[in-house]
Protein backbone atom coordinates (compact mmCIF):
# COMPACT_ATOMS: atom_id res chain seq x y z
CA UNK A 1 0.00 0.00 0.00
CA UNK A 2 1.41 3.36 -1.34
CA UNK A 3 -1.70 5.39 0.22
CA UNK A 4 -3.91 5.42 3.04
CA UNK A 5 -6.89 7.55 3.06
CA UNK A 6 -7.54 9.54 5.92
CA UNK A 7 -10.62 11.18 7.36
CA UNK A 8 -9.61 14.37 7.41
CA UNK A 9 -6.63 16.83 7.76
CA UNK A 10 -5.50 18.63 10.90
CA UNK A 11 -9.32 19.68 11.47
CA UNK A 12 -12.54 18.21 10.22
CA UNK A 13 -12.64 21.45 7.47
CA UNK A 14 -9.41 19.98 5.74
CA UNK A 15 -10.74 17.20 3.32
CA UNK A 16 -9.48 15.79 1.49
CA UNK A 17 -6.82 14.31 3.63
CA UNK A 18 -4.17 11.42 3.20
CA UNK A 19 -1.33 10.15 3.62
CA UNK A 20 0.65 8.68 0.89
CA UNK A 21 5.04 7.64 -0.82
CA UNK A 22 6.32 9.04 -3.53
CA UNK A 23 9.15 7.26 -3.96
CA UNK A 24 7.51 4.17 -5.25
CA UNK A 25 7.42 2.50 -1.98
CA UNK A 26 5.02 0.83 0.23
CA UNK A 27 4.02 2.65 3.02
CA UNK A 28 6.62 0.95 5.88
CA UNK A 29 3.03 0.87 8.50
CA UNK A 30 0.37 -1.52 8.97
CA UNK A 31 -2.82 -0.27 10.42
CA UNK A 32 -3.55 -3.36 12.72
CA UNK A 33 -7.07 -1.86 14.51
CA UNK A 34 -9.14 1.43 14.47
CA UNK A 35 -8.58 4.25 11.84
CA UNK A 36 -6.05 6.72 12.78
CA UNK A 37 -6.00 10.32 11.60
CA UNK A 38 -3.47 12.73 10.11
CA UNK A 39 -2.37 14.40 13.81
CA UNK A 40 -2.39 10.21 15.03
CA UNK A 41 0.32 9.84 12.65
CA UNK A 42 2.24 13.03 12.96
CA UNK A 43 2.74 11.89 16.69
CA UNK A 44 2.76 8.63 15.72
CA UNK A 45 5.94 8.73 13.47
CA UNK A 46 7.70 11.50 15.15
CA UNK A 47 6.96 9.75 18.34
CA UNK A 48 8.54 6.13 16.84
CA UNK A 49 11.77 8.00 16.20
CA UNK A 50 12.53 9.25 19.38
CA UNK A 51 12.41 6.20 21.18
CA UNK A 52 14.09 3.83 18.04
CA UNK A 53 16.77 6.47 18.71
CA UNK A 54 16.46 5.93 22.53
CA UNK A 55 17.13 2.43 21.90
CA UNK A 56 20.32 2.79 20.07
CA UNK A 57 21.50 4.97 22.20
CA UNK A 58 20.60 3.09 25.58
CA UNK A 59 20.15 -0.35 24.55
CA UNK A 60 17.28 -0.41 26.84
CA UNK A 61 13.50 -0.87 25.42
CA UNK A 62 12.04 2.84 25.13
CA UNK A 63 8.71 4.51 25.62
CA UNK A 64 7.10 8.21 24.66
CA UNK A 65 3.45 9.64 24.80
CA UNK A 66 3.26 12.24 22.62
CA UNK A 67 0.32 15.07 22.27
CA UNK A 68 0.03 17.74 19.50
CA UNK A 69 3.58 16.46 18.10
CA UNK A 70 5.55 16.77 20.86
CA UNK A 71 6.44 14.69 23.57
CA UNK A 72 4.51 14.74 27.12
CA UNK A 73 7.05 11.99 28.25
CA UNK A 74 9.78 9.54 27.35
CA UNK A 75 11.78 6.74 29.11
CA UNK A 76 13.56 4.00 29.51
CA UNK A 77 12.83 0.49 30.99
CA UNK A 78 14.46 1.07 34.04
CA UNK A 79 13.49 -0.66 37.32
CA UNK A 80 10.60 1.50 38.83
CA UNK A 81 10.70 2.17 42.67
CA UNK A 82 7.35 0.96 44.80
CA UNK A 83 6.86 5.09 45.53
CA UNK A 84 7.28 5.11 41.28
CA UNK A 85 4.58 2.44 40.95
CA UNK A 86 2.27 4.13 43.18
CA UNK A 87 2.36 7.76 41.83
CA UNK A 88 2.05 5.94 38.15
CA UNK A 89 -0.49 3.76 39.50
CA UNK A 90 0.81 0.30 38.16
CA UNK A 91 1.36 -0.73 41.63
CA UNK A 92 -1.42 -3.25 40.90
CA UNK A 93 -0.03 -4.13 36.94
CA UNK A 94 0.77 -8.19 36.87
CA UNK A 95 4.18 -8.62 35.52
CA UNK A 96 4.99 -5.17 35.00
CA UNK A 97 8.66 -5.96 36.94
CA UNK A 98 9.26 -8.12 34.84
CA UNK A 99 8.70 -6.08 31.40
CA UNK A 100 11.05 -3.71 29.88
CA UNK A 101 8.54 -1.97 27.67
CA UNK A 102 5.68 -1.49 29.88
CA UNK A 103 7.90 0.28 32.20
CA UNK A 104 9.19 2.26 29.90
CA UNK A 105 5.40 3.15 29.01
CA UNK A 106 4.90 3.64 32.63
CA UNK A 107 7.52 5.74 33.51
CA UNK A 108 6.73 8.09 29.90
CA UNK A 109 3.22 8.14 30.76
CA UNK A 110 3.46 8.42 34.45
CA UNK A 111 6.01 11.77 34.71
CA UNK A 112 3.08 14.26 33.54
CA UNK A 113 -0.01 12.49 33.40
CA UNK A 114 -1.91 15.83 32.79
CA UNK A 115 -0.27 16.35 29.52
CA UNK A 116 -0.29 12.77 28.63
CA UNK A 117 -4.08 12.28 28.76
CA UNK A 118 -5.19 11.40 25.13
CA UNK A 119 -1.73 10.56 24.33
CA UNK A 120 -0.37 8.60 20.94
CA UNK A 121 2.02 6.01 22.27
CA UNK A 122 5.23 4.85 20.94
CA UNK A 123 7.37 1.65 22.15
CA UNK A 124 11.00 0.56 21.05
CA UNK A 125 9.84 -3.07 21.30
CA UNK A 126 7.00 -5.71 21.00
CA UNK A 127 3.85 -4.37 22.58
CA UNK A 128 3.34 -7.43 25.13
CA UNK A 129 -0.29 -7.99 27.51
CA UNK A 130 1.78 -6.14 30.38
CA UNK A 131 2.19 -3.19 27.97
CA UNK A 132 -1.43 -3.05 26.62
CA UNK A 133 -3.02 -3.86 30.13
CA UNK A 134 -1.58 -0.24 31.39
CA UNK A 135 -2.98 0.68 28.24
CA UNK A 136 -5.78 -0.63 28.32
CA UNK A 137 -6.68 1.79 30.97
CA UNK A 138 -5.27 4.49 30.32
CA UNK A 139 -6.92 7.68 28.04
CA UNK A 140 -5.19 7.46 24.79
CA UNK A 141 -5.84 7.07 21.04
CA UNK A 142 -3.35 4.85 19.55
CA UNK A 143 -0.22 3.30 19.95
CA UNK A 144 3.21 2.41 17.34
CA UNK A 145 5.58 -0.49 18.14
CA UNK A 146 7.92 -2.51 16.08
CA UNK A 147 5.52 -5.73 16.66
CA UNK A 148 2.05 -7.06 18.89
CA UNK A 149 1.91 -10.17 20.64
CA UNK A 150 -1.39 -12.10 20.01
CA UNK A 151 -2.33 -11.23 23.42
CA UNK A 152 -1.72 -7.60 23.21
CA UNK A 153 -3.64 -7.21 20.22
CA UNK A 154 -6.70 -9.23 21.73
CA UNK A 155 -6.64 -6.51 24.84
CA UNK A 156 -6.36 -4.02 22.58
CA UNK A 157 -9.27 -4.31 20.66
CA UNK A 158 -11.28 -4.08 23.15
CA UNK A 159 -10.42 -0.61 23.86
CA UNK A 160 -12.44 2.19 22.97
CA UNK A 161 -15.85 -0.07 21.76
CA UNK A 162 -13.25 -1.67 19.20
CA UNK A 163 -11.29 1.69 17.75
CA UNK A 164 -8.37 1.92 19.24
CA UNK A 165 -5.67 2.84 17.02
CA UNK A 166 -3.35 0.04 16.66
CA UNK A 167 0.16 0.75 14.01
CA UNK A 168 3.03 -1.58 13.39
CA UNK A 169 5.63 -0.28 11.80
CA UNK A 170 8.57 -1.76 9.73
CA UNK A 171 11.49 -1.20 11.80
CA UNK A 172 13.78 -1.85 9.31
CA UNK A 173 11.99 0.97 7.16
CA UNK A 174 14.78 4.05 6.22
CA UNK A 175 13.59 7.57 5.07
CA UNK A 176 15.28 9.47 2.01
CA UNK A 177 17.40 11.71 3.38
CA UNK A 178 15.97 14.54 2.21
CA UNK A 179 12.40 15.66 3.59
CA UNK A 180 10.14 17.96 2.11
CA UNK A 181 6.99 19.90 3.32
CA UNK A 182 4.91 22.63 1.97
CA UNK A 183 3.58 25.99 3.87
CA UNK A 184 1.18 27.99 2.07
CA UNK A 185 2.18 26.36 -1.16
CA UNK A 186 5.71 26.72 -1.30
CA UNK A 187 7.90 23.94 -0.79
CA UNK A 188 10.58 23.20 1.54
CA UNK A 189 13.17 20.83 1.48
CA UNK A 190 16.54 19.80 4.19
CA UNK A 191 18.36 17.15 4.72
CA UNK A 192 16.80 15.04 7.32
CA UNK A 193 18.26 15.28 10.87
CA UNK A 194 20.52 12.46 11.04
CA UNK A 195 22.66 14.17 13.76
CA UNK A 196 23.83 10.91 16.70
CA UNK A 197 23.38 12.00 19.92
CA UNK A 198 25.38 8.93 21.60
CA UNK A 199 28.99 9.52 21.72
CA UNK A 200 31.46 10.92 23.41
CA UNK A 201 32.07 14.23 21.70
CA UNK A 202 28.77 15.78 23.27
CA UNK A 203 31.17 15.67 26.33
CA UNK A 204 34.11 17.04 24.81
CA UNK A 205 33.60 20.88 25.57
CA UNK A 206 33.20 21.24 29.37
CA UNK A 207 33.54 25.16 30.19
CA UNK A 208 32.48 24.68 33.86
CA UNK A 209 34.82 24.02 37.17
CA UNK A 210 33.07 21.07 37.81
CA UNK A 211 33.59 18.72 34.74
CA UNK A 212 32.23 15.59 36.79
CA UNK A 213 29.45 13.63 34.67
CA UNK A 214 28.42 10.22 36.27
CA UNK A 215 27.56 7.32 33.62
CA UNK A 216 24.07 8.41 34.58
CA UNK A 217 24.35 11.76 34.50
CA UNK A 218 25.60 11.38 30.46
CA UNK A 219 22.73 8.60 30.14
CA UNK A 220 20.34 11.00 31.12
CA UNK A 221 21.67 13.79 29.22
CA UNK A 222 21.74 11.82 26.20
CA UNK A 223 17.49 10.94 26.40
CA UNK A 224 17.06 15.05 27.31
CA UNK A 225 19.14 15.44 23.96
CA UNK A 226 17.30 13.04 21.64
CA UNK A 227 14.01 13.92 23.56
CA UNK A 228 14.23 17.14 22.07
CA UNK A 229 15.12 16.25 19.21
CA UNK A 230 11.43 15.36 18.38
CA UNK A 231 10.44 18.22 20.31
CA UNK A 232 8.81 21.93 19.60
CA UNK A 233 11.11 24.30 19.69
CA UNK A 234 12.05 26.40 21.88
CA UNK A 235 12.50 23.12 24.20
CA UNK A 236 14.13 22.11 27.42
CA UNK A 237 14.14 19.02 28.93
CA UNK A 238 14.47 17.69 32.61
CA UNK A 239 15.48 13.63 33.21
CA UNK A 240 16.23 12.35 36.31
CA UNK A 241 16.78 7.97 36.48
CA UNK A 242 16.21 7.57 32.58
CA UNK A 243 12.95 9.59 32.21
CA UNK A 244 11.99 13.07 31.59
CA UNK A 245 10.29 14.36 34.38
CA UNK A 246 9.61 17.60 32.74
CA UNK A 247 9.22 18.92 29.32
CA UNK A 248 8.96 22.59 28.38
CA UNK A 249 7.87 22.87 24.28
CA UNK A 250 7.20 25.47 21.94
CA UNK A 251 7.69 28.34 24.10
CA UNK A 252 8.88 31.74 22.12
CA UNK A 253 11.76 32.23 25.13
CA UNK A 254 13.98 30.01 26.61
CA UNK A 255 13.11 30.81 30.44
CA UNK A 256 9.72 29.94 29.76
CA UNK A 257 10.68 26.49 28.82
CA UNK A 258 12.72 26.45 31.38
CA UNK A 259 10.18 27.83 34.00
CA UNK A 260 7.38 25.37 32.57
CA UNK A 261 9.88 22.45 32.25
CA UNK A 262 10.64 23.05 36.28
CA UNK A 263 7.63 23.69 37.15
CA UNK A 264 6.25 19.99 35.47
CA UNK A 265 9.82 18.55 37.23
CA UNK A 266 8.35 19.94 40.19
CA UNK A 267 5.41 18.37 40.06
CA UNK A 268 6.46 15.02 39.73
CA UNK A 269 8.25 15.48 42.62
CA UNK A 270 5.60 16.97 44.47
CA UNK A 271 3.36 13.76 43.84
CA UNK A 272 5.82 11.56 46.10
CA UNK A 273 5.57 13.78 49.37
CA UNK A 274 3.90 11.60 51.49
CA UNK A 275 0.94 13.82 52.16
CA UNK A 276 0.00 13.47 48.34
CA UNK A 277 0.64 10.05 48.09
CA UNK A 278 -2.02 9.71 51.27
CA UNK A 279 -4.79 12.06 50.16
CA UNK A 280 -8.21 9.94 51.03
CA UNK A 281 -9.80 9.29 47.79
CA UNK A 282 -13.11 8.00 47.45
CA UNK A 283 -13.05 4.70 46.04
CA UNK A 284 -15.21 5.85 43.25
CA UNK A 285 -12.95 8.68 41.68
CA UNK A 286 -12.44 8.56 37.89
CA UNK A 287 -7.97 8.19 37.19
CA UNK A 288 -8.69 11.69 35.49
CA UNK A 289 -10.63 13.41 38.09
CA UNK A 290 -8.12 12.39 40.52
CA UNK A 291 -4.81 13.36 38.50
CA UNK A 292 -6.45 16.79 37.90
CA UNK A 293 -6.92 17.03 41.50
CA UNK A 294 -3.72 16.13 42.45
CA UNK A 295 -2.51 18.72 40.48
CA UNK A 296 -4.89 21.10 41.93
CA UNK A 297 -3.77 20.22 45.33
CA UNK A 298 -0.52 20.65 44.88
CA UNK A 299 -0.64 24.26 42.56
CA UNK A 300 0.10 27.38 44.50
CA UNK A 301 -2.86 28.86 45.01
CA UNK A 302 -5.74 26.55 44.35
CA UNK A 303 -6.14 24.96 47.66
CA UNK A 304 -9.12 26.10 48.01
CA UNK A 305 -10.74 24.70 44.83
CA UNK A 306 -10.46 21.34 46.36
CA UNK A 307 -10.30 21.82 49.89
CA UNK A 308 -12.95 24.21 51.10
CA UNK A 309 -16.60 23.29 52.61
CA UNK A 310 -18.57 21.48 49.65
CA UNK A 311 -15.81 20.62 47.49
CA UNK A 312 -13.53 18.27 49.42
CA UNK A 313 -16.37 16.01 49.39
CA UNK A 314 -16.78 15.11 45.83
CA UNK A 315 -13.16 13.55 45.74
CA UNK A 316 -12.36 12.56 49.42
CA UNK A 317 -13.37 10.42 52.52
CA UNK A 318 -11.97 13.27 54.53
CA UNK A 319 -10.62 16.73 54.61
CA UNK A 320 -6.96 16.50 53.67
CA UNK A 321 -4.26 18.42 55.12
CA UNK A 322 -3.30 21.59 53.31
CA UNK A 323 0.50 20.87 51.90
CA UNK A 324 2.10 24.28 52.98
CA UNK A 325 4.49 26.81 50.43
CA UNK A 326 7.28 25.91 53.56
CA UNK A 327 6.49 22.25 52.92
CA UNK A 328 6.64 22.41 49.15
CA UNK A 329 9.78 24.11 49.57
CA UNK A 330 11.80 21.97 51.68
CA UNK A 331 10.49 19.36 49.75
CA UNK A 332 11.43 20.24 46.55
CA UNK A 333 14.95 21.02 47.70
CA UNK A 334 15.39 17.38 48.04
CA UNK A 335 14.93 16.73 44.45
CA UNK A 336 19.01 16.45 43.00
CA UNK A 337 21.33 14.75 40.41
CA UNK A 338 18.26 16.00 37.29
CA UNK A 339 20.27 16.79 34.09
CA UNK A 340 18.97 19.23 31.88
CA UNK A 341 18.80 19.29 27.87
CA UNK A 342 18.15 22.24 25.83
CA UNK A 343 17.96 22.31 22.00
CA UNK A 344 19.75 25.76 21.76
CA UNK A 345 21.95 28.21 23.92
CA UNK A 346 20.77 29.79 26.84
CA UNK A 347 21.04 32.84 26.13
CA UNK A 348 21.68 34.05 30.27
CA UNK A 349 22.06 32.92 33.62
CA UNK A 350 18.66 33.09 34.66
CA UNK A 351 17.88 29.89 33.02
CA UNK A 352 20.20 28.38 35.57
CA UNK A 353 18.60 29.97 38.11
CA UNK A 354 15.08 28.63 37.78
CA UNK A 355 17.15 25.23 36.74
CA UNK A 356 18.75 25.25 40.03
CA UNK A 357 15.76 25.58 42.19
CA UNK A 358 14.92 22.01 40.60
CA UNK A 359 17.84 20.38 41.42
CA UNK A 360 19.61 20.48 38.12
CA UNK A 361 23.11 19.29 38.70
CA UNK A 362 24.30 18.77 34.92
CA UNK A 363 23.90 20.19 31.82
CA UNK A 364 24.16 19.48 28.13
CA UNK A 365 23.22 22.80 25.91
CA UNK A 366 25.00 24.07 22.88
CA UNK A 367 26.57 26.99 23.62
CA UNK A 368 27.56 30.20 21.49
CA UNK A 369 25.32 33.42 23.03
CA UNK A 370 26.96 36.41 23.67
CA UNK A 371 26.64 35.98 27.23
CA UNK A 372 28.45 32.13 27.81
CA UNK A 373 30.70 33.79 30.39
CA UNK A 374 27.53 34.68 32.69
CA UNK A 375 25.78 31.20 31.77
CA UNK A 376 29.01 29.15 32.85
CA UNK A 377 29.68 31.89 35.89
CA UNK A 378 25.97 31.10 37.11
CA UNK A 379 26.99 27.28 36.91
CA UNK A 380 29.70 27.18 38.61
CA UNK A 381 27.95 29.08 41.40
CA UNK A 382 25.87 26.07 41.70
CA UNK A 383 28.71 23.84 40.90
CA UNK A 384 26.66 22.29 37.82
CA UNK A 385 28.74 20.38 35.57
CA UNK A 386 27.65 21.75 31.96
CA UNK A 387 28.57 20.70 28.65
CA UNK A 388 28.83 22.23 25.54
CA UNK A 389 27.88 20.54 22.55
CA UNK A 390 27.82 22.39 19.28
CA UNK A 391 24.56 20.81 18.58
CA UNK A 392 21.75 22.57 18.21
CA UNK A 393 18.62 20.32 18.16
CA UNK A 394 15.60 22.75 16.56
CA UNK A 395 12.14 20.81 15.42
CA UNK A 396 9.21 22.79 13.72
Amino acid sequence: MKELQLKYGCNPNQKPSRILMTDGRELPIEVINGRPGYINFLDALNAWQLVKELRQATGIAAAASFKHVSPAGAAIGLPMSDTLKRIYFVDDIEGVDQSPIATAYARARGADRMSSYGDFVALSDTCDATTATILKREVSDGVIAPDFTPEAIEILRQKRKGTYNVIKIDPSYVPEPTERKQVFGVTFEQGRNEIRLDDDALFANIPTRNKNFSAEARRDLVIALITLKYTQSNSVCYVKDGQAIGIGAGQQSRIHCTRLAGSKADIWWLRQHPKVMSLPFKENIRRADRDNTIDVYISEDEHDDVLRDGQWQQFFTCQPEVLTREEKQAWIARNTEVALGSDAFFPFGDNIERAHKSGVQYIAQAGGSVRDDHVIMTCDKYDIAMTFTGVRLFHH
